[in-house]
């Protein structure tokens, strides 16, 4: 089962990534300024994940990436840099799965 990890990042801020049960990881946050805007980031990246127009999808030389917005354009979460666009697409695909019922841990 897929789980959201809160964690602190290199500048103590809390942040989440979403993580396969083999622990790759689909999708991370930028840094919150607390525990409740945390929470309320997952939620909303729970009730976005399925929707398709949810995703900016962008191409650069460094690879193939997307990001999951709110309907007002606020990056939620990104996800991790792709070879391709295949490999971008599937990765949406599995965020889109598994973002719903994952559930809320502690790093």
């Amino acid at each position: 089962m897929s789980t959201f990890e809160l964690f602190r990042d290199e500048n103590k801020d809390l942040c989440f990534r979403l993580k396969t049960a083999s622990g790759k990881i689909l999708l991370t946050s930028e840094g919150l300024s607390s525990r409740a805007e945390a929470e309320e980031a997952i939620e909303l990246a729970q009730r976005l994940a399925p929707e398709a127009r949810s995703y900016e999808r962008s191409r650069s030389d460094a690879g193939h990436s997307f990001t999951l917005q709110s309907y007002e354009g606020e990056v939620v979460g990104t996800g991790e840099l792709f070879p391709s666009t295949a490999a971008r697409d599937k990765g949406i695909e599995a965020v889109k799965d598994e973002a719903p019922g994952a559930e809320v841990v502690e790093a």
